[in-house]
């Protein structure tokens, strides 16, 4: 049976492989992360900034 810590394992054995075998496209998607991340972190401050007003 799979519990937390095999899948959790299992988990970082691909993301590893997928690093080793492809790190242009595991980089773009780290990127696309970190430009969602801001971006939601941009509306956030927008929607704080328009309850005061």
């Amino acid at each position: 049976m799979l519990n937390n810590r095999n899948v959790r394992l299992l988990a970082i054995a691909f993301v590893a492989f997928y690093l080793l075998s492809q790190p242009a496209a595991a980089a773009e998607v780290v990127n696309n992360a970190f430009s969602a991340i801001g971006d939601a972190g941009t509306q956030l401050a927008t929607f704080v900034n328009r309850l005061g007003t």
